[in-house]
């Protein structure tokens, strides 16, 4: 079994609304060192040890549904885990 961390983004060329609000009340709040804020997603799924590659199925995953790779980059983290 595979503990995956998933991480979305919207990718740099693409503006994020919600990330410059939260610079903008950030610095209202008078936090005025921080520069940018970029907001994302972030998803646990827990994945069945399968015949097929763990990272070939993540990807489909994240290009299928998670994710959406016009505007949006992904990354993940691939963990198994031990039975006790």
């Amino acid at each position: 079994m595979y503990k995956v961390k998933v991480y979305v983004t919207l990718r740099e060329s693409v503006l994020d609304p919600q990330g410059s609000a939260v610079v903008h009340s950030l610095h209202s709040m008078n936090y005025k060192e921080v520069q940018e804020v970029r907001i994302g997603k972030y998803m646990e799924l827990t994945i069945e040890k399968t015949s097929r590659d763990i990272d070939e199925t993540v990807k489909e995953l994240c290009e299928k549904l998670l994710a959406n790779t016009v505007i949006e980059d992904y990354r993940y983290e691939v963990e198994e885990v031990v039975a006790q």
